[in-house]
């Protein structure tokens, strides 16, 4: 079964860094684009950074344009998202989304981790 699993949330002081991770396991043939959303209890699910499949495009929210960076190792199968410099408007629960092309199958489908909480309070 193909899913993505995420990791590296927790609680830091605004001003500080946390490096979340998501891993893409299963039988896949191909991995595609990978991105990140965060979303706010109460409101919509928004887009923070996206990493192309070969990791050439990349693409950011505004509100995190220069603190966070996006990358992927696509022999992993996995993608990073390093943030420095968190403020308390960042606290959300953050999501992996990932295009990926499972074994046995000629199109891409799209996937969705199970969320990580990211908390900048003092």
């Amino acid at each position: 079964q193909v899913q993505l699993v995420e990791s590296g949330g927790g609680l830091v002081q605004p001003g500080g860094s946390l490096n979340l991770s998501c891993k893409a396991s299963g039988s896949i043939l191909e991995v595609g684009r990978m991105s990140w959303y965060r979303q706010v209890p109460g409101n919509q699910r928004k887009f923070v950074a996206s990493c192309s499949s070969f990791g050439i495009d990349l693409a950011y929210a505004d509100s995190v344009k220069g603190r966070f960076t996006i990358f992927k190792d696509n022999a992993k199968n996995t993608a990073w998202l390093q943030m420095n410099s968190l403020k308390s408007e960042d606290t959300a629960v953050y999501y992996c989304n990932a295009l990926l092309r499972p074994l046995g199958s000629d199109t891409f489908s799209e996937f969705w981790g199970q969320g990580t909480q990211v908390t900048a309070s003092s």
